[in-house]
């Protein structure tokens, strides 16, 4: 059994009042450790930790927090294989794919705003006229609360944590208690680093508590939190009347428009990845896909050949395309959505059945599954699902496909197929989400604004986007007449 602790003040720590959490591997159902169950103490411990780091922390001159910061990169890809097996086993994620995206992207986190840090600039502007200069200085906001989901344990919590040091603030993270490994093993890899004591401090725990606990926290400063639409509700009704500043990433329900002029089997290749990577736990997926009408037919027989040449498997096989899903509840969850086809109209098309893996009977194993809708408005198309699922329904013009695409509560990504630059540009621009992808899906530079609209959340992450969300600024006036 693996014990899991408290990452506070450079120290690993047991929950003061040593409370524990069962944590399950998904690839076979079975517990193979347990992780502090914290509480508002463990939060408040962390907090005095933190406070105390803040000033010299602060004052750190930026090219020795950027060389930290890329001393932790470095370290990180040192552990690949550690960190994609702690990974995978708390997930249910394949390794091969810990391995190429989550590992990776964690370090180049760190690498990116090590790097952003030291050409993030204060503006000036100078009025002849009137004979005054203004500037405008950027100082970090003071101890700031991280909170990462589930589907992407390391790749996002990193995400957070590193231009939240990167800007001198100190940070209380917590990852999600369903996959805690890497946040743990992060600590470690801070320790190595040589980031000072208090800086980073990791709470594991129930979102309900230790969650509950940072937002509520009087002189947490900020928080950022990427999960569920509602839970973001929670933490705004909690933490807007206190004036923390917020970044909420939430829900997304993106569309996937194809039209007859596309790169076909680029499109198709793409769609495959685009629908079940990461088992469709990726808030970025595109769930519901949109075709022309002309090539529907065609698309709907390449793409079920395509996804039944997906091999679903044990996390640890090479093979594996498909893994398991994260956790009992959310399997269970998924599988609900699929029982309600048929009832509106939908048809089964390929998937939807559990699958048995040898050795691995009690994992929470699922085909892929497509489903043919006849309305934009189904359950199906409007909820978040959140797993291996997707839909799929002709359209006839341009303007019934956007107003299909609009009509949802979300808007975080969208992806356009096609070869025609006015309709790409016209589509670019009134599709209502924060990302739009023409030709191609989730190449992400690190230097440009995430985020969505909607119920898809507030606010933007990355490149000097997220760096101004952890920074106070500060407007000087001087006149020199």
């Amino acid at each position: 059994m693996i014990q899991l602790k408290n990452f506070i003040n450079g120290e690993f720590l047991n929950p003061i009042q040593n409370q524990w959490l069962d944590n399950y591997n998904p690839s076979n159902g079975s517990i193979y450790g347990q992780l502090p169950n914290s509480c508002l103490k463990d939060v408040n411990f962390a907090y005095e930790a933190a406070k105390k780091a803040f000033e010299s922390w602060s004052n750190t001159p930026i090219e020795k927090r950027s060389a930290i910061l890329l001393k932790i990169a470095s370290l990180i890809d040192d552990n690949l294989d550690r960190f994609a097996e702690a990974e995978s086993k708390d997930n249910g994620k394949p390794i091969s794919v810990a391995k190429r995206l989550d590992v990776p992207r964690a370090a180049s986190n760190f690498r990116f705003f090590g790097h952003a840090i030291t050409q993030f600039q204060s503006e000036s502007h100078e009025t002849k006229s009137e004979k005054t200069i203004n500037y405008t200085l950027r100082h970090p906001l003071g101890v700031v609360g991280c909170i990462s989901p589930w589907n992407l344990p390391l790749y996002l919590l990193t995400w957070k944590i590193a231009p939240a040091l990167a800007a001198g603030n100190c940070v209380i993270a917590k990852p999600s208690e369903i996959t805690p490994y890497t946040a743990f093993l992060l600590g470690e890899i801070c320790n190595k680093a040589g980031l000072p004591k208090g800086v980073l401090n990791i709470i594991h725990g129930k979102g309900a508590n230790a969650g509950q606990a940072i937002i509520e926290h009087v002189h947490i400063k900020a928080i950022s939190f990427t999960g569920g639409t509602e839970t973001g509700k929670i933490i705004a009704r909690t933490a807007a009347p206190m004036f923390k500043k917020l970044s909420l990433e939430l829900g997304g329900k993106n569309p996937n428009i194809i039209f007859a002029d596309c790169d076909y089997e680029k499109m198709l290749i793409s769609t495959v990845k685009s629908s079940f990577s990461n088992q469709g736990q990726i808030c970025l997926c595109g769930s519901r896909i949109f075709v022309e009408a002309s090539i529907f037919d065609q698309f709907k027989t390449d793409f079920i050949k395509c996804v039944s040449k997906l091999i679903v498997g044990p996390p640890s096989n090479k093979s594996t395309q498909i893994g398991a899903l994260v956790s009992k509840a959310h399997y269970e969850k998924v599988l609900s959505f699929i029982d309600r086809v048929g009832s509106d109209g939908s048809k089964l098309l390929y998937g939807g059945k559990r699958v048995h893996v040898k050795d691995h009977e009690g994992g929470y194993y699922l085909t892929p599954t497509i489903v043919q809708v006849e309305s934009n408005s189904c359950q199906l198309n409007q909820e978040e699902i959140f797993g291996p699922v997707v839909t799929i329904m002709p359209f006839e013009s341009e303007s019934q496909v956007l107003e299909m695409a609009n009509d949802v509560k979300y808007g975080l990504s969208a992806t356009v197929w096609t070869n025609n630059l006015k309709r790409s540009l016209f589509f670019s621009e009134h599709l209502e989400c924060g990302i739009v992808w023409v030709n191609t899906w989730m190449q992400r530079d690190l230097r440009t604004p995430f985020g969505g609209v909607k119920s898809s959340g507030l606010g933007r992450e990355g490149g000097f986007e997220v760096l101004r969300f952890f920074s106070e600024t500060k407007n000087i006036c001087i006149n020199y007449k």
